[in-house]
Protein backbone atom coordinates (compact mmCIF):
# COMPACT_ATOMS: atom_id res chain seq x y z
CA UNK A 1 0.00 0.00 0.00
CA UNK A 2 1.25 3.58 -0.32
CA UNK A 3 2.68 4.85 2.95
CA UNK A 4 3.22 8.32 3.92
CA UNK A 5 4.68 9.58 7.25
CA UNK A 6 4.37 12.54 9.18
CA UNK A 7 7.18 14.62 9.06
CA UNK A 8 10.07 16.33 11.22
CA UNK A 9 13.80 14.53 10.92
CA UNK A 10 12.92 12.17 8.16
CA UNK A 11 11.14 13.25 4.83
CA UNK A 12 7.76 11.84 5.34
CA UNK A 13 7.05 8.38 4.12
CA UNK A 14 7.10 10.60 0.82
CA UNK A 15 8.71 8.53 -1.87
CA UNK A 16 5.77 6.16 -2.41
CA UNK A 17 5.59 3.82 -5.42
CA UNK A 18 3.59 5.01 -8.06
CA UNK A 19 1.29 2.83 -10.18
CA UNK A 20 2.99 2.11 -13.64
CA UNK A 21 2.45 2.94 -17.04
CA UNK A 22 1.25 0.79 -19.86
CA UNK A 23 2.08 2.34 -23.53
CA UNK A 24 -0.72 2.61 -25.22
CA UNK A 25 -1.60 4.60 -28.03
CA UNK A 26 -4.30 7.10 -26.74
CA UNK A 27 -4.27 10.63 -26.33
CA UNK A 28 -5.83 12.22 -23.58
CA UNK A 29 -6.78 16.15 -23.02
CA UNK A 30 -4.51 16.82 -19.89
CA UNK A 31 -1.01 14.76 -18.34
CA UNK A 32 -3.25 13.42 -15.58
CA UNK A 33 -5.67 11.87 -18.15
CA UNK A 34 -2.88 10.80 -20.18
CA UNK A 35 -1.01 8.73 -17.02
CA UNK A 36 -4.68 7.35 -15.81
CA UNK A 37 -5.24 6.02 -19.48
CA UNK A 38 -1.90 4.97 -19.44
CA UNK A 39 -1.59 2.54 -16.27
CA UNK A 40 -1.56 -0.25 -15.24
CA UNK A 41 -2.70 -0.81 -11.15
CA UNK A 42 -0.54 -2.16 -8.88
CA UNK A 43 1.32 -2.01 -6.00
CA UNK A 44 4.41 -1.69 -4.25
CA UNK A 45 6.89 -4.44 -5.11
CA UNK A 46 6.66 -7.89 -7.66
CA UNK A 47 3.83 -9.60 -9.07
CA UNK A 48 1.48 -12.09 -6.80
CA UNK A 49 4.00 -15.06 -7.19
CA UNK A 50 7.27 -12.73 -6.88
CA UNK A 51 8.61 -14.55 -9.90
CA UNK A 52 9.42 -13.28 -13.67
CA UNK A 53 9.06 -9.91 -15.01
CA UNK A 54 5.58 -7.38 -14.90
CA UNK A 55 2.44 -8.10 -16.35
CA UNK A 56 2.12 -8.65 -20.10
CA UNK A 57 1.76 -5.37 -22.02
CA UNK A 58 3.85 -3.37 -19.41
CA UNK A 59 6.86 -1.79 -19.71
CA UNK A 60 9.94 -2.89 -16.71
CA UNK A 61 9.97 -0.93 -13.95
CA UNK A 62 12.56 -0.60 -11.12
CA UNK A 63 9.87 -1.08 -8.36
CA UNK A 64 8.85 -4.79 -10.03
CA UNK A 65 11.86 -6.50 -7.50
CA UNK A 66 13.45 -5.34 -4.63
CA UNK A 67 14.07 -1.78 -4.81
CA UNK A 68 15.75 1.09 -1.99
CA UNK A 69 14.96 4.74 -2.17
CA UNK A 70 17.85 6.91 -0.29
CA UNK A 71 17.92 10.40 0.24
CA UNK A 72 18.49 13.56 1.65
CA UNK A 73 17.08 17.06 2.43
CA UNK A 74 16.62 20.36 4.60
CA UNK A 75 14.04 20.72 7.08
CA UNK A 76 12.67 23.83 8.32
CA UNK A 77 10.14 22.96 11.53
CA UNK A 78 9.84 23.87 15.14
CA UNK A 79 12.70 23.25 17.89
CA UNK A 80 10.61 21.07 19.67
CA UNK A 81 7.12 20.75 19.74
CA UNK A 82 5.34 23.72 20.94
CA UNK A 83 7.77 26.49 20.54
CA UNK A 84 7.71 29.06 18.35
CA UNK A 85 11.32 28.87 17.40
CA UNK A 86 12.22 27.26 14.35
CA UNK A 87 15.83 25.51 13.26
CA UNK A 88 16.97 24.39 9.99
CA UNK A 89 18.27 20.59 10.14
CA UNK A 90 18.89 17.62 7.49
CA UNK A 91 16.22 14.91 6.76
CA UNK A 92 17.90 11.72 5.74
CA UNK A 93 15.29 9.23 4.00
CA UNK A 94 15.34 5.65 3.23
CA UNK A 95 12.75 3.50 2.02
CA UNK A 96 11.86 0.17 0.27
CA UNK A 97 11.23 -3.16 -0.59
CA UNK A 98 13.72 -5.64 0.48
CA UNK A 99 12.78 -9.65 -0.36
CA UNK A 100 9.03 -8.67 0.18
CA UNK A 101 9.39 -6.70 2.99
CA UNK A 102 8.48 -3.04 2.31
CA UNK A 103 10.48 0.17 4.40
CA UNK A 104 8.56 3.17 4.85
CA UNK A 105 9.82 6.28 6.80
CA UNK A 106 8.35 7.89 10.06
CA UNK A 107 9.41 11.21 11.68
CA UNK A 108 13.54 10.32 12.75
CA UNK A 109 11.99 6.63 12.70
CA UNK A 110 10.86 3.20 10.21
CA UNK A 111 8.29 1.46 9.70
CA UNK A 112 8.20 -2.01 8.17
CA UNK A 113 5.12 -4.03 6.74
CA UNK A 114 5.32 -7.42 6.59
CA UNK A 115 2.06 -8.20 4.36
CA UNK A 116 2.19 -9.26 0.75
CA UNK A 117 -0.11 -7.29 -1.83
CA UNK A 118 -2.45 -9.40 -3.16
CA UNK A 119 -4.11 -8.92 -6.42
CA UNK A 120 -6.85 -6.80 -5.41
CA UNK A 121 -7.95 -3.53 -4.81
CA UNK A 122 -7.20 -3.43 -1.27
CA UNK A 123 -4.21 -3.95 0.50
CA UNK A 124 -2.98 -4.39 4.29
CA UNK A 125 -0.05 -3.72 5.79
CA UNK A 126 1.48 -4.67 9.28
CA UNK A 127 5.01 -4.78 10.95
CA UNK A 128 7.31 -2.39 13.48
CA UNK A 129 7.79 1.11 13.90
CA UNK A 130 10.00 3.08 15.85
CA UNK A 131 10.48 6.58 16.16
CA UNK A 132 13.35 8.65 18.26
CA UNK A 133 11.84 11.63 20.10
CA UNK A 134 14.17 14.24 20.59
CA UNK A 135 11.89 17.06 22.50
CA UNK A 136 13.55 19.24 24.40
CA UNK A 137 16.84 16.70 24.12
CA UNK A 138 19.21 19.81 23.09
CA UNK A 139 19.13 22.78 21.34
CA UNK A 140 16.49 24.85 23.69
CA UNK A 141 16.21 28.55 22.13
CA UNK A 142 14.05 29.49 24.39
CA UNK A 143 15.87 31.00 27.34
CA UNK A 144 12.45 30.52 29.73
CA UNK A 145 11.87 27.23 29.03
CA UNK A 146 15.71 26.12 29.08
CA UNK A 147 15.65 27.26 32.72
CA UNK A 148 12.81 24.08 33.47
CA UNK A 149 15.80 21.65 31.96
CA UNK A 150 16.51 19.25 29.16
CA UNK A 151 14.80 15.93 28.97
CA UNK A 152 15.79 12.75 27.85
CA UNK A 153 15.34 11.24 24.43
CA UNK A 154 12.51 8.49 24.02
CA UNK A 155 12.54 5.67 21.85
CA UNK A 156 9.68 4.48 21.00
CA UNK A 157 8.81 0.70 19.59
CA UNK A 158 5.80 -0.40 18.18
CA UNK A 159 3.79 -1.43 15.29
CA UNK A 160 2.04 0.34 12.55
CA UNK A 161 -0.65 -1.32 10.38
CA UNK A 162 -2.99 0.11 7.68
CA UNK A 163 -5.39 -0.76 4.81
CA UNK A 164 -5.03 0.78 1.28
CA UNK A 165 -8.08 0.99 -1.26
CA UNK A 166 -6.37 1.74 -5.43
CA UNK A 167 -8.48 3.15 -8.38
CA UNK A 168 -10.68 5.38 -5.92
CA UNK A 169 -11.21 7.99 -7.91
CA UNK A 170 -8.91 6.84 -11.00
CA UNK A 171 -6.69 4.02 -12.46
CA UNK A 172 -3.60 4.72 -10.09
CA UNK A 173 -4.86 6.78 -7.17
CA UNK A 174 -4.48 5.15 -3.69
CA UNK A 175 -6.45 6.30 -0.26
CA UNK A 176 -4.59 4.71 2.66
CA UNK A 177 -5.78 4.35 6.41
CA UNK A 178 -2.97 3.56 8.95
CA UNK A 179 -2.50 3.79 12.83
CA UNK A 180 0.80 3.68 14.38
CA UNK A 181 0.81 2.67 18.30
CA UNK A 182 4.10 2.56 20.04
CA UNK A 183 5.60 2.85 23.55
CA UNK A 184 8.99 4.28 25.05
CA UNK A 185 10.90 1.95 26.06
CA UNK A 186 14.28 4.06 26.98
CA UNK A 187 12.48 5.63 30.35
CA UNK A 188 12.13 8.66 29.16
CA UNK A 189 7.95 9.85 28.93
CA UNK A 190 7.47 5.83 29.68
CA UNK A 191 4.21 6.66 27.82
CA UNK A 192 2.24 5.42 24.79
CA UNK A 193 1.28 7.58 21.28
CA UNK A 194 -1.26 6.73 19.03
CA UNK A 195 -1.31 8.28 15.66
CA UNK A 196 -3.93 7.74 12.84
CA UNK A 197 -4.12 9.24 9.69
CA UNK A 198 -5.50 9.18 6.02
CA UNK A 199 -3.60 9.28 2.92
CA UNK A 200 -4.31 10.29 -0.73
CA UNK A 201 -1.68 9.42 -3.26
CA UNK A 202 -2.48 10.17 -6.86
CA UNK A 203 -0.41 11.01 -10.03
CA UNK A 204 -0.36 13.87 -11.79
CA UNK A 205 1.72 12.89 -14.45
CA UNK A 206 4.14 10.42 -15.63
CA UNK A 207 7.16 11.92 -14.13
CA UNK A 208 5.10 13.42 -10.91
CA UNK A 209 2.82 12.55 -8.07
CA UNK A 210 1.05 14.20 -5.37
CA UNK A 211 0.56 12.95 -1.79
CA UNK A 212 -1.65 14.52 0.50
CA UNK A 213 -2.40 13.23 4.49
CA UNK A 214 -4.61 13.99 7.64
CA UNK A 215 -3.27 12.89 10.90
CA UNK A 216 -3.95 12.98 14.61
CA UNK A 217 -2.04 11.95 17.53
CA UNK A 218 -3.07 11.01 20.80
CA UNK A 219 -0.69 10.85 23.88
CA UNK A 220 -1.71 9.58 27.35
CA UNK A 221 -1.23 10.83 30.66
CA UNK A 222 2.40 9.37 30.86
CA UNK A 223 3.67 11.45 27.74
CA UNK A 224 1.86 14.74 28.75
CA UNK A 225 2.92 15.13 32.29
CA UNK A 226 6.42 14.88 31.22
CA UNK A 227 6.70 16.62 28.19
CA UNK A 228 4.11 19.60 29.18
CA UNK A 229 3.58 19.28 32.91
CA UNK A 230 5.35 22.39 35.19
CA UNK A 231 6.15 21.34 38.56
CA UNK A 232 6.68 23.19 41.48
CA UNK A 233 11.06 23.34 40.84
CA UNK A 234 10.56 24.07 37.28
CA UNK A 235 7.72 26.87 37.82
CA UNK A 236 10.41 28.31 40.56
CA UNK A 237 13.02 28.52 37.82
CA UNK A 238 11.03 29.44 35.23
CA UNK A 239 8.78 31.74 36.45
CA UNK A 240 5.75 30.03 34.88
CA UNK A 241 2.58 29.18 36.64
CA UNK A 242 2.79 25.38 37.86
CA UNK A 243 0.77 22.85 35.54
CA UNK A 244 -0.36 18.98 35.49
CA UNK A 245 -1.09 17.86 32.28
CA UNK A 246 -3.04 14.56 30.94
CA UNK A 247 -3.11 12.46 27.87
CA UNK A 248 -6.17 12.71 25.53
CA UNK A 249 -5.78 14.40 21.81
CA UNK A 250 -2.14 16.06 21.34
CA UNK A 251 -2.55 17.28 17.60
CA UNK A 252 -4.16 17.44 14.02
CA UNK A 253 -2.06 17.56 10.89
CA UNK A 254 -2.32 17.81 7.32
CA UNK A 255 0.84 17.51 4.94
CA UNK A 256 1.08 17.63 1.25
CA UNK A 257 3.82 16.60 -0.42
CA UNK A 258 4.79 16.44 -4.48
CA UNK A 259 7.70 14.18 -6.21
CA UNK A 260 9.19 14.89 -9.38
CA UNK A 261 11.22 12.49 -11.39
CA UNK A 262 13.98 14.27 -12.77
CA UNK A 263 14.04 12.52 -16.12
CA UNK A 264 9.82 12.56 -16.28
CA UNK A 265 9.63 8.89 -15.58
CA UNK A 266 9.38 7.85 -12.13
CA UNK A 267 9.17 4.32 -13.65
CA UNK A 268 12.62 3.88 -14.38
CA UNK A 269 13.78 5.05 -10.78
CA UNK A 270 17.15 7.49 -10.24
CA UNK A 271 16.83 11.11 -9.40
CA UNK A 272 13.83 13.08 -7.84
CA UNK A 273 12.94 16.28 -6.28
CA UNK A 274 11.03 16.22 -3.00
CA UNK A 275 8.84 19.65 -1.67
CA UNK A 276 6.85 19.20 1.37
CA UNK A 277 4.65 21.25 3.40
CA UNK A 278 3.12 20.76 6.78
CA UNK A 279 1.03 22.14 9.53
CA UNK A 280 0.03 20.94 12.63
CA UNK A 281 -2.45 22.31 15.69
CA UNK A 282 -1.64 21.38 19.24
CA UNK A 283 -4.58 20.31 21.68
CA UNK A 284 -5.31 20.20 24.71
CA UNK A 285 -2.75 20.13 27.46
CA UNK A 286 0.18 20.09 24.45
CA UNK A 287 -1.50 23.95 23.88
CA UNK A 288 -2.73 25.06 27.14
CA UNK A 289 0.97 24.47 28.81
CA UNK A 290 2.76 27.41 29.84
CA UNK A 291 5.33 26.01 27.40
CA UNK A 292 2.84 26.68 24.67
CA UNK A 293 0.30 29.07 26.03
CA UNK A 294 3.08 31.64 27.42
CA UNK A 295 6.25 30.89 25.64
CA UNK A 296 5.51 28.55 22.58
CA UNK A 297 2.57 28.52 19.72
CA UNK A 298 0.09 25.88 18.89
CA UNK A 299 0.52 26.24 15.48
CA UNK A 300 3.40 24.40 14.06
CA UNK A 301 4.71 24.45 10.49
CA UNK A 302 6.68 22.28 8.58
CA UNK A 303 8.70 22.57 5.55
CA UNK A 304 11.15 20.75 3.20
CA UNK A 305 12.94 20.03 -0.08
CA UNK A 306 14.71 17.20 -1.02
CA UNK A 307 16.50 14.48 -3.34
CA UNK A 308 16.42 11.16 -3.88
CA UNK A 309 17.85 8.07 -5.65
CA UNK A 310 15.68 4.87 -6.05
CA UNK A 311 17.42 2.11 -8.00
Amino acid sequence: MIRTGFLSAALVGGFATPALADERPEKSDTAAEEYEAQAETRQEGPPPGGQGGPPGGRPPSVFDGDWVTVGVGVGVGSSYSGSDDYRISPAPVLQGSIGGIRLAPRPAGLAADFIPDGEGRITYSFGPSFRVRSDRADDIEDEVVELAGELDRAFELGFSSGIGISQVFGRADNLGFELDVRWDVAGAHSGRVIEPQIAYFTPINRGMIGIFNLSAQFVDDDFADYYYSVDAAQSAATGLAPFQAEGGLNSIGANALLIIDLDGNLANGGLSAVVIGGYSRLQGDAADTPYTSVRGDANQLFGALGIAYTF
